[in-house]
């Protein structure tokens, strides 16, 4: 069964600019690769901020930052010094952000959402960059189709890893919501298999109406207390 993690959806060729890289080149860099922020790294490849067209727009129109405050007032030194930036060093949000390459995509959607980040860079266990990873990189697994979902329950869920009966546990798929019928031997199981459905790529959510040959959660009678 599949858990993806960062590394199988991240960006690994990176569009990335030095800090001294001037306004203007950071503009061409991120039309060349369309893409709408720019790691920037040092002479190691370590990623030390980032910066986005939302950055030069802010410093080409003169407005307010993200505060609120007036970019002309004397009290606004972070928005002064924004506006009079001229290089990606002087523009660039840091300390930046990173992710690693074995995280899982859940901790790492979780990860952006109380940041309030769009992308994270990816680095290594050296801080060097390997990749970026976006919401829309997070997002892909959702948009897998529904035919393949199903045969991954079928063939890896319930065939290699609970090595059921085919045809024992019917399985339907419609916009990523999983339905199970049918019987399986024990109680116990059908809890194992809604947790497996669960964690395949794609599924938004598992409804279940199986049956069991064996309770195999009910408690055990205390042979004792029969022969009073």
């Amino acid at each position: 069964m599949s858990h993806r993690t960062v590394a199988d959806v991240m960006t690994r060729s990176v569009a990335t600019v030095g800090p001294e890289a001037s306004l203007k080149a950071v503009a061409r860099m991120l039309d060349d690769n369309g893409v709408s922020a720019l790691p920037v790294v040092d002479t190691r490849h370590h990623p030390i901020g980032i910066v986005s067209e939302a950055d030069l727009l802010r410093r080409q129109a003169g407005l307010p930052d993200t505060e609120g405050r007036d970019p002309l007032h004397e009290t606004a030194p972070t928005v002064r010094a924004s506006m009079d930036a001229r290089t990606a060093g002087d523009l660039m949000s840091a300390p930046v952000l990173t992710a690693r390459p074995a995280w899982g995509i859940v901790e790492t959607a979780r990860f952006l959402h109380e940041r309030g980040v769009k992308r994270l860079p990816v680095v290594d266990e050296t801080g060097t960059l390997v990749g970026i990873v976006s919401r829309t990189d997070l997002l892909r697994p959702m948009l897998r189709r529904d035919d393949a979902i199903r045969d991954e329950i079928v063939d890896d869920v319930l065939g290699r890893t609970l090595r059921m009966t085919p045809g024992g546990v019917s399985v339907t798929v419609r916009d990523g919501v999983v339905s199970l019928s049918g019987r399986v031997e024990d109680r116990s199981t059908i809890v194992v298999v809604e947790r497996l459905c669960q964690s395949v790529d794609g599924v938004v959510s598992v409804d279940q109406s199986l049956g069991y040959a064996v309770d195999d959660l009910a408690p055990v009678a205390d042979p004792n207390r029969a022969a009073r």
